[in-house]
């Protein structure tokens, strides 16, 4: 009896153990992609009062029958002539990282991914410093600024959980590749509407940072998101 449950445990450990995705193991439901621009308001939580702090705006693009890009434009109510864009280019078959810019009021970033090594600056606008990048990397990634997107196309189903190894580059933790994880999927509903609720986290905030997606089942419509960080609540909600 005690062998029976030590192997009943083992076999319950490996059962629920998480997958590790990568580019090179990951199956994406590609038929979903296609072309398309989205708008969220991205409020913050206080008690019952929802404050709008800002707008933001992604673009899907298929540059060529390989290469797709996501653009984000994020634009703060407090300073709308400041926007923050983020552009990232990927293999549509797997995700592989191709390149990823960034550019805001406080820094500007290049990344250029190439085989086993990423090249690129960082440019510290408050202090005009720039960290020229060149790292070695080994083993299979996916960009920190492209994970949010794959979730949306994998083959979901409930109770479906993932970690995935992301490059995030950060000029005070230098922390390199690091994992993010799909801690669970589970189905609901939201505004009459049929969606997987899928709930997130990463090493980015040491795993402190709870990203909660709502999915239209059909079309894989980003319909809300909902950020907790340390006590500190936002959401996004989708608009047309």
């Amino acid at each position: 009896m005690r062998i029976f449950l030590i192997l009943l445990i083992m076999s319950g450990a490996n059962f629920f153990a998480q997958k590790t995705l990568t580019p090179n193991n990951v199956k994406i439901e590609s038929k979903r992609i296609k072309d398309e621009i989205s708008h969220a308001l991205w409020f913050a939580e206080k008690g019952d009062q929802k404050i709008e702090i800002g707008k933001i705006s992604t673009q899907i693009k298929k540059i060529d029958k390989t290469t797709l890009l996501i653009e984000t434009t994020v634009k703060m109510n407090q300073a709308p002539d400041k926007p923050w864009v983020d552009s990232t280019l990927i293999k549509i078959s797997n995700f592989e990282p191709i390149y990823h810019s960034s550019y805001n009021s406080s820094r500007d970033m290049q990344l250029k991914f190439g085989k086993n090594k990423v090249t690129g600056y960082y440019l510290d606008k408050k202090t005009q410093n720039k960290d020229i990048i060149n790292e070695n990397i080994s083993g299979e990634y996916f960009d920190s600024n492209a994970y949010q997107g794959l979730i949306r196309f994998l083959p979901l189903k409930e109770h479906y959980s993932a970690e995935m190894p992301i490059f995030d580059y950060n000029p005070a933790a230098k922390k390199g590749v690091i994992k993010a994880y799909i801690e669970d999927v589970n189905k609901g509903k939201l505004n009459g509407r049929k969606v997987w609720i899928v709930k997130t986290t990463d090493d980015i905030q040491d795993r402190k940072t709870i990203v909660t997606y709502y999915l239209d089942t059909s079309t894989r419509e980003v319909l809300k998101q909902e950020i907790d960080s340390n006590g500190r609540k936002m959401v996004m909600e989708s608009v047309k």
